[in-house]
């Protein structure tokens, strides 16, 4: 393992890194921020993440529905998803132009969209519905999804914002639709995915309510991340 001492970090930026059992003895640490998957923090030997994700749960109510085990809630929290994005949607038509662009190397609005395409294909439809169909081509998946063109990903795609959000609201539709008719414990049973290669390839094994977990944390992460660049290029732009 690395060992840093005495080095000054100061502005550093570590992305898709995995700092597990990472330990920072005697620093100094002024206006850090940190944003992932964060389990276990103790800070000056104190546990923080129950105070961190109690808080994150008063911002956003509808983690607790995602993490509910009633599909009642589980509905609830796809339509206030679905509101949530619209919401940002309608910012994002208020500002034409605005959509495709991003800071700090992260996907501008479009990108970020057509990622969601992608997951409900991959966890929605392969997972869930035991779909064996080719992805949708607009869909964008992470650097790691193996053989993209043969899964019907186009790389040259360029579709534009109201070409995704249409595709968007075929999904949501077919999303709605089964959450009307599955019931909870069905959720509890193991996802129908198909045995091939095709990504995910480790949700095998995996339940239905796993699966579908799935799609709507990555609804809530990304309509986060979304929103948190808006504010940051509305702020440049204001300054």
């Amino acid at each position: 393992m690395k060992r840093y001492v005495d080095e000054d970090l100061q502005g550093a930026e570590f992305r898709e890194c995995d700092l597990s059992n990472a330990r920072l003895v005697g620093v100094v640490m002024q206006g850090a921020v940190i944003d992932g998957l964060v389990i276990d923090l103790v800070v000056n030997g104190v546990e923080v993440m129950a105070y961190v994700e109690a808080e994150l749960d008063r911002r956003h109510p509808v983690r607790r529905l995602i993490r509910s085990d009633d599909v009642a809630d589980l509905r609830r929290a796809h339509r206030q998803l679905r509101a949530d994005w619209a919401a940002t949607v309608a910012r994002l038509r208020q500002s034409p132009g605005i959509e495709h662009d991003s800071v700090n190397d992260e996907w501008s609005a479009v990108p970020t969209l057509r990622h969601l395409v992608f997951v409900h294909d991959s966890w929605f439809r392969r997972c869930c519905l035991g779909s064996t169909d080719l992805f949708t081509s607009m869909g964008l998946g992470i650097e790691s999804v193996p053989d993209r063109e043969e899964q019907g990903l186009d790389p040259a795609a360029d579709p534009t914002l109201e070409e995704v959000l249409a595709t968007r609201d075929e999904q949501a539709a077919e999303l709605e639709r089964w959450l009307d008719t599955v019931t909870s414990e069905q959720l509890q049973e193991p996802a129908p995915v198909p045995d091939d290669d095709r990504w995910p390839p480790y949700a095998r094994g995996r339940s239905l309510r796993q699966c579908l977990g799935t799609v709507l944390g990555e609804e809530l992460e990304h309509h986060q991340f979304c929103v948190r660049d808006l504010d940051l290029i509305e702020r440049q732009a204001a300054g």
